[in-house]
């Protein structure tokens, strides 16, 4: 049985924003979009999800105005972040944080750097070298100490991601 995406009886904001991201895949898709993952296949490849749950929670972000879709090569479409898909980035950066702390015992398996001095990038979007607030657009992700190298069943989209690149950067 399906639970029912709203929650009656409930008034409040993180109420509403767990109805648009807390399915399962949403998040996941969102962090992907960040990562600079575009392209329907490419989801699908770096996710595993079927392809019609894609389909649906694309079809459910772009209505809620996280997604927007976008014309892409030939006459493919591809998915971008808007404005607000974007504020999800602390969002992400904050969950991707406490599941090192807690269930990567080989350690991070991303470190975000600051693309301006190259220091870390702080849970709380801080640079630790120079102190400035570290924007979406100027971050790097690098490999940590737990991303273990893609093998060629991993895919291209894993084999892109585990090399240090400028977030948003579209991996194609």
């Amino acid at each position: 049985m399906a639970l029912p995406r709203e929650y009656t009886n409930q008034a409040c904001s993180m109420v509403r924003a767990l109805e648009i991201v807390g399915e399962r895949w949403t998040l996941l898709i969102v962090r992907d979009a960040v990562f600079g993952v575009r392209r329907f296949s490419d989801f699908v490849e770096h996710l595993g999800i079927p392809r019609a749950v894609l389909t649906e929670r694309l079809e459910f972000l772009i209505g809620e105005g996280v997604l927007e879709r976008v014309p892409g090569p030939g006459k493919r479409s591809e998915y971008e972040l808007t404005t607000k898909g974007r504020g999800l980035w602390p969002v992400i950066r904050a969950l991707s944080a406490w599941g090192d702390e807690h269930y990567a015992p080989g350690g991070r398996r991303r470190v975000f750097v600051h693309a301006g001095c190259e220091g870390e990038v702080a849970q709380s979007g801080t640079c630790r070298h120079c102190g400035e607030e570290v924007t979406l657009a100027e971050t790097v992700m690098t490999p940590g100490p737990g991303l273990t190298p893609p093998s060629p069943e991993d895919g291209q989209v894993s084999a892109v991601l585990a090399r240090p690149r400028p977030l948003l950067q579209p991996v194609h």
